[in-house]
């Protein structure tokens, strides 16, 4: 019997997995609970329908699902039935399981379960068998189908934060032992393990959702509030496991930054530290399922920034940030939050929209771009419906108080608590000004305006220049038709989109690293997005020193070198290199090694560089300068994007990454494909001096 995803064979890679959807909430805005809301929440499911896929069986989807309120009205009538008395006075939780079907594998998990739950000062109360009802599913989903069961655990606590953090302490425990014993988990997961909410979901079609979850037609299930998700996963695999709601959010689009945004939380693993998980913090590690989509890897992350003792908007606003350029009209309070957090949390950028719960608030969020439509509308009596169209609910006009779109950036919450809806202004407000950012800001950044005086102060030594471009192999074609169109006109010269030139692994003509990723992105079809748009919502700023904690907040954050560019002048770089600020001392490492030494020194080069990465990734340093100006007919630099690439990669893995800027001073950069992934790679700032002084010349 398969379970998840298949392992990665040629072409495919599961971490390539991807979700574009349909998403939507429902609730009562007082926090009225009711079966109704549980109706609502899978007729609207129904009606997301056509924003699912199927693949060759029609009657297997691509997984959906519902998030709900606990319904203890439900539980306490179903459990003295089944011999689980829940506790009166004390919080319990339930966690939706998915087991394997093989009787000895279920017994062998709940065991170590329970071990996990005891180790932990938590009781397990009990198991139930979930009654569900697979006669309606695809062959594909009922070869695949776990059994779903619910656990029941007491904790000692009265505070349901509290309780929450240690139930996300035991999910990830429980994750990491059964991962051990099983290299695909043999068909496990904990769907949601949590005293506040649940979530129903399975590899299926939208309608198949209530007759295959029994429970849900129960006129005692109730619920203030329902987000549900329809899934459809691009070019990819559907599994059980993947399918939304996850613990706290349900995601519509894409997140095209996901593997650099991986990376740099696995690069924080060694420092991670908080003050209300303790040093069960380590238990939490890996943070991020990198077997899981790009939904789910967004999950992760939010779910551990949320009970580290952020609210949902606060998370929300950190991750999916909104355009803040210098062109954008918003309060400095506004401004200072964004660039604060932006100086520890790269955007979880594409095109997104993110609906995520803790089970008495629900936030929605539209990415900057807006490129998902995200539509809502509020009934007289005070239920509200959101999601990726208008028309999920049927609603006469004399019924409708309000009804509105998100805008790109805006955030909406309804607080079914307090009973409020709040709108961007007033969520924003309130987050802003939860802490002093401005205050931080103004007295710790350090300004650095890159390309100071053009290239007015930089000289060229024509016979060094010529030479050093033909060691870095520059063409006629490099100058006239890349560099001088970008000097007189100042943007991108115009190409064809195609390249139809020999694949550079199969050109017998010496290449550039950078052209074999040029040829890959050229099979891509996607429009650029329109100039004016370009402008207001992307931005070239970048910042040079060591990142903040992630779970924590301070002025210490933001003692960082900004920059507006990354493309530095020798003056930049200078300035950099000659700073007497303690916070910003660095040091060169040459990546050039002896031609005579041949392919033996390119590979004898590579190591001595990420070695001496490493010995400098320490508290003293905080910038390492990739430097190959050492260049000469006897000495030839390693490719600046190898260079790079196994720096980055070297911190990352060994958790010294975030402690280090890397700079470039390079002869080989010239093109904007080869800045791009330079700082894709994770340069911070690069000094293309040679292109430089040819354009002086």
């Amino acid at each position: 019997m398969a379970y998840g995803l298949p392992k990665a064979e040629g072409l495919y890679n599961p971490k390539n997995e991807k979700d574009s959807c349909g998403v939507a909430f429902v609730a009562n805005i007082d926090g009225t609970k009711s079966h109704q809301i549980i109706e609502n929440g899978l007729k609207i499911l129904n009606n997301l329908t056509h924003r699912g896929a199927v693949g060759s069986d029609p009657n297997t989807g691509d997984g959906a699902g519902i998030l709900l309120q606990l319904p203890k009205e439900f539980f306490a009538k179903i459990c003295p039935k089944i011999g689980i008395e829940l506790p009166k006075n004390k919080l319990y939780a339930v966690g939706m399981v998915f087991m394997p079907s093989d009787d000895s594998k279920n017994k062998s998990y709940r065991s170590e379960i329970e071990k996990v739950i005891a180790s932990k000062g938590c009781n397990v109360l009990g198991w139930r068998l979930v009654e569900t009802d697979n006669l309606k599913l695809g062959t594909i989903a009922k070869a695949s189908a776990p059994v779903v069961m619910q656990l029941f655990v007491e904790g000692d606590f009265t505070d349901k934060l509290k309780f929450e953090r240690k139930l996300y302490v035991i999910r990830r425990v429980i994750e990491n032992k059964i991962n051990k014993i099983e290299n695909d988990n043999g068909g496990f997961y904990i769907s949601s393990l949590s005293c506040r909410t649940i979530i129903y979901k399975g590899m299926m079609l939208a309608k198949q959702v209530a007759p295959f979850y029994k429970d849900l037609c129960d006129k005692s299930f109730k619920s203030a509030l329902a987000i549900v998700h329809q899934r459809y996963s691009t070019n990819t695999f559907p599994t059980w496991s993947l399918a939304q709601p996850f613990r706290y959010l349900a995601h519509n689009g894409e997140i095209n930054t996901l593997r650099g945004n991986v990376n740099n939380m696995k690069a924080r693993y060694s420092f991670l530290k908080s003050s209300v998980f303790g040093d069960e913090i380590n238990e939490l590690i890996p943070i991020i399922d990198e077997d899981g989509s790009d939904s789910s890897c967004l999950d992760n992350v939010f779910e551990l920034l949320t009970l580290s003792g952020r609210t949902l908007a606060h998370s929300m606003m950190m991750m999916i940030p909104e355009a803040w350029g210098q062109k954008y009209f918003m309060g400095a309070d506004r401004r200072a939050f964004c660039e604060y957090h932006s100086t520890f949390m790269p955007p979880w950028d594409g095109p997104a929209a993110v609906i995520a719960s803790d089970g008495s608030s629900i936030v929605s969020i539209l990415d900057r771009n807006g490129l998902r439509p995200v539509r809502y509308v509020v009934t007289n009596d005070g239920m509200i419906v959101l999601g990726s169209e208008i028309g999920m609910l049927d609603f006469k006009p004399e019924e409708i108080k309000e009804k509105g779109r998100l805008s790109p950036g805006v955030i909406l919450e309804v607080d079914t608590k307090k009973g409020l809806l709040l709108d961007d202004d007033a969520v924003k407000a309130r987050v802003c000004r939860s802490k002093p950012y401005r205050r931080w800001l103004d007295a710790n950044k350090v300004m650095m305006r890159g390309l100071f005086d053009g290239t007015a102060s930089i000289t060229a030594d024509v016979f060094r220049t010529t030479e050093c471009q033909k060691l870095f192999g520059y063409t006629k074609e490099d100058i006239n038709e890349i560099l001088l169109p970008m000097v007189l006109d100042g943007k991108e010269p115009i190409g064809s989109m195609g390249d139809d030139t020999p694949l550079a692994v199969l050109s017998d003509r010496p290449v550039l690293l950078y052209d074999y990723f040029k040829q890959l992105f050229a099979q891509v079809t996607n429009p650029p997005i329109d100039s004016i748009r370009e402008e207001l919502v992307m931005s070239l700023t970048t910042y040079i020193g060591q990142q903040g904690d992630l779970l924590d907040e301070g002025p210490e954050h933001v003692r960082m070198l900004k920059l507006n560019t990354p493309i530095l002048t020798n003056e930049d770089l200078n300035r950099i290199r000659k700073t007497d600020l303690k916070k910003f001392k660095n040091i060169t490492i040459d990546i050039t090694f002896n031609a005579s030494d041949g392919v033996g020194g390119l590979k004898l080069a590579v190591e001595r560089i990420w070695l001496e990465a490493e010995k400098y990734s320490t508290d003293e340093y905080s910038i390492i300068i990739l430097s190959d100006k050492n260049v000469s007919s006897d000495r030839v630099a390693v490719p600046a994007l190898l260079a790079v690439s196994v720096v980055n990669l070297h911190l990352t893995n060994t958790g010294q990454r975030t402690k280090i800027s890397i700079l470039l001073e390079s002869g080989e950069p010239r093109d904007v494909t080869h800045f791009a992934l330079l700082l894709g790679y994770g340069v911070s700032a690069v000094n293309p001096y040679l292109a430089m002084e040819t354009i002086a010349e």
